[in-house]
């Protein structure tokens, strides 16, 4: 089970200025309730669940859940919608409806993606709070509209970056492509081609610097205060540093063959609807500890 851990800064539980931090920090084996069995546990690792919300660590490799796709021919694709396909591959959302059916009906789309306030991507690892009520679906919700929710992720990146920084890019998606830009602001306007731009901004700070055969690393943890498709990766590798293991948009290959990319949603902050803040930590998967232990640390 999770070591909860209770601080307080007055003695009396409910002074007028009593402040109440509910940290949930994650055992090295998380396991679900011993009564929910099945397959399903192999891809659900539960840190922390209670009656309105899962909060799991997500590894990479699966998506969240499916994705509509138009005029594009991807195999394992069935018809949804409007015309449109939508993937047949295995979901994160299907195994949790196994283990927490209640949350068939909850969410914005509860046919397809229920209970998801926020997501990952596919190749990403980390934590995840998925909704097992409306009610609170929709408080969650309204603090993600508010910016009212903290999430740090690590991330190791191609190069040296030896000071902390804000990326403020706005992003939208290339026509034809799933792939995500950001807006160059000093482009004619004729130029600027980007669909749905909006804007992103991006917190980094460097925690340590490595270099392996003559190549630079560093790692970076991340704080993005919007929440768009892609946001870290593309704007890391706007500044040219993209993220290790991301093909699509920094190099194809990386020392480690490693295929997914090095980002890992470390935690995620926020106040509970009875006014607690709670913070939820994922650990590091091996394969990526295995590869930081491998590089050679630099001051």
């Amino acid at each position: 089970m999770p070591k909860i851990i209770y601080f307080s800064n007055k003695k009396a539980p409910f002074g007028l200025f009593h402040f109440l931090l509910f940290y949930i920090i994650i055992p090295k084996m998380s396991t679900p309730p011993t009564k929910r069995a099945g397959q399903a546990q192999h891809m659900v690792k539960i840190i922390y669940e209670d009656k309105d919300f899962i909060a799991l660590n997500k590894p990479a490799g699966i998506l969240v859940h499916g994705t509509r796709i138009s005029n594009l021919q991807i195999p394992r694709l069935r018809q949804g919608f409007g015309g449109q396909a939508i993937s047949k591959e295995r979901t994160l959302v299907e195994e949790l409806l196994k283990l927490y059916p209640e949350m068939g009906g909850v969410g914005d789309d509860p046919e397809n993606r229920p209970g998801i306030v926020h997501r990952l991507d596919k190749d990403t690892s980390g934590v995840l709070i998925v909704a097992r009520n409306q009610k609170f679906f929709d408080y969650l919700k309204g603090l993600f509209q508010k910016h009212e929710v903290k999430k740090t992720y690590l991330a190791l990146v191609w190069g040296e970056i030896s000071s902390g920084g804000m990326i403020d890019e706005p992003i939208g998606l290339k026509p034809g492509t799933i792939k995500r830009s950001v807006r160059y602001k000093n482009l004619p306007i004729g130029r600027q081609t980007l669909k749905m731009v909006k804007e992103a901004i991006t917190e980094y700070k460097p925690l340590k610097k490595f270099s392996l055969d003559g190549e630079n690393f560093t790692l970076l943890e991340l704080n993005p205060k919007t929440g768009r498709t892609h946001q870290l990766r593309i704007h890391l590798a706007s500044i040219h540093h993209s993220i290790v293991g991301d093909s699509l948009y920094g190099p194809k290959k990386n020392p480690w063959n490693l295929e997914r990319q090095f980002l890992h949603a470390k935690s995620i902050e926020f106040s509970s609807m009875s006014g607690k803040r709670i913070k939820l930590e994922a650990e590091m998967p091996e394969e990526l500890k295995r590869i930081l232990e491998n590089l050679e640390y630099r001051i």
